[in-house]
C-alpha cells in the first residue's frame, strides 16, 4: 500500500483547497457553459483537474513515494488494464443499456451530426469525404490507443490528489475497501457544481434531476475509484492511474449513439456513468473488493 506522511491538519488544508479552488472554477465555468461557450467551459474544467495537485502543494504534502519513476518490470499487464479496461466496460455497459432500450440506438446518427455541427466540424468532415461512421470508428480507435496518453497529463493533476494523497489517508484509517469507497464518493462530490449548474455529465433534464445525478455519480466515483486505485497499488506508479483516468475520459463514443429523445435517460446510460451501463463496472469492482478482503484476512492471520 502506498503511504504518505501527512498530518490531519495538512489533510484538511489539502481537502479545503482541492475542493474550494475547483468549485470556484466550476461555478465560473458554468456561467460560460450556460451562455453557450462550451469551449471555454472545457478549458476551465481542464484547469480544474489540477486543483487537487495544487491543494497538495499548498498543504505541503510530501510527493515522495507516489511513484514518479515507474518500475514496470513484471507489471506491464496492469498498463494494458489501464489502457483498455475502460473501453471494454463501456462497450459492455453500453450494450446492456441498448439491450434494455433498443429504440434508443441512433442508427441514423442524428445526435452525432448535431454534436459535430455545434463544434463546427461537420462541414469539414463532409468536405474531406469522411462519413459519420468513419469518424466514430477513428474516434474509437484513438480512444484505446493514443488519446489516453494525451489525457494522462491532464488526469495527473487529479491523480496526485486522489490516489496519491486522499486514498492513502483514507485507507490508512478505514481499511483498503472502505477507504476506496469513501474516497470515490469524495471524488464524485468534487464534480457537483459543474453538474448542478452546467448539466455536466447527465445534462439538466434527466430522470431524477438534479439530485439523483449527484448521488449516482458518487457511486460511479466509488466503483471506478476501486479500479483506478487497484492499478495504482499494483504498479506503485502515479502514471498508471493517470493513464486509466485518461482512458476513462477518452472513451465517450456512446454519447454520439443515443437518439436525442432519449437524453432524459442519461442517468441510466449508455455512458458508464449511468445506472444500467455501470453494472459491468460494479461487478468488476466487487471482484476486486472480494480479492482485497481475502488478502486482508490472509495478512491478518500471518
Amino acid at each position: 500500500m502506498n503511504k504518505i506522511e501527512m498530518s490531519s491538519k495538512q489533510f484538511k488544508i489539502y481537502l479545503a483547497f482541492a475542493f474550494g479552488l475547483a468549485w470556484i472554477l466550476q461555478i465560473v465555468g458554468s456561467v460560460f457553459a450556460n451562455n453557450g461557450n462550451q469551449s471555454t467551459f472545457s478549458v476551465i474544467l481542464m484547469i480544474c483537474m489540477y486543483m487537487p495537485f495544487l491543494g497538495a502543494v499548498i498543504a505541503r504534502v510530501p510527493f515522495r513515494g507516489m511513484g514518479w519513476k515507474p518500475h514496470l518490470k513484471g507489471k506491464i499487464q496492469y498498463l494494458f488494464f489501464a489502457l483498455w479496461m475502460p473501453a471494454l466496460l463501456s462497450i459492455l455497459g453500453g450494450g446492456l443499456f441498448f439491450a434494455v432500450f433498443p429504440d434508443a440506438f441512433d442508427s441514423d446518427f442524428q445526435t452525432a451530426c448535431s454534436i459535430l455541427e455545434e463544434q463546427g466540424a461537420l462541414k469539414q468532415l463532409e468536405a474531406q469525404g469522411i462519413t459519420i461512421p468513419m469518424y466514430l470508428a477513428v474516434t474509437a480507435i484513438l480512444a484505446v490507443t493514443v488519446a489516453p496518453f494525451f489525457n494522462m497529463f491532464a488526469a495527473l493533476g487529479e491523480e496526485v490528489g486522489w490516489r496519491g494523497v486522499l486514498y492513502p489517508y483514507l485507507k490508512e484509517r478505514f481499511g483498503v475497501n472502505r477507504g476506496r469507497i469513501v474516497g470515490g464518493a469524495v471524488w464524485g462530490a468534487w464534480h457537483w457544481p459543474a453538474m448542478l449548474l452546467a448539466g455536466y455529465e447527465y445534462g439538466k433534464e434527466y430522470i431524477g434531476a438534479p439530485v439523483l445525478g449527484l448521488l449516482v455519480f458518487c457511486v460511479f466515483g466509488s466503483v471506478m475509484g476501486i479500479l483506478v486505485d487497484y492499478v495504482y497499488e499494483k504498479t506503485q506508479t502515479i502514471w498508471a492511474p493517470s493513464l486509466l483516468h485518461g482512458a476513462i475520459n477518452a472513451f465517450t463514443i456512446f454519447g454520439y449513439l443515443t437518439k436525442p429523445e432519449y437524453t432524459d435517460k442519461a442517468i441510466l446510460g449508455p455512458m458508464y456513468i449511468g445506472v444500467i451501463s455501470m453494472m459491468p463496472l460494479i461487478i468488476t469492482a466487487v471482484i476486486i473488493c472480494i480479492k482485497q478482503k481475502k488478502q486482508d484476512v490472509k495478512n491478518h492471520r500471518s
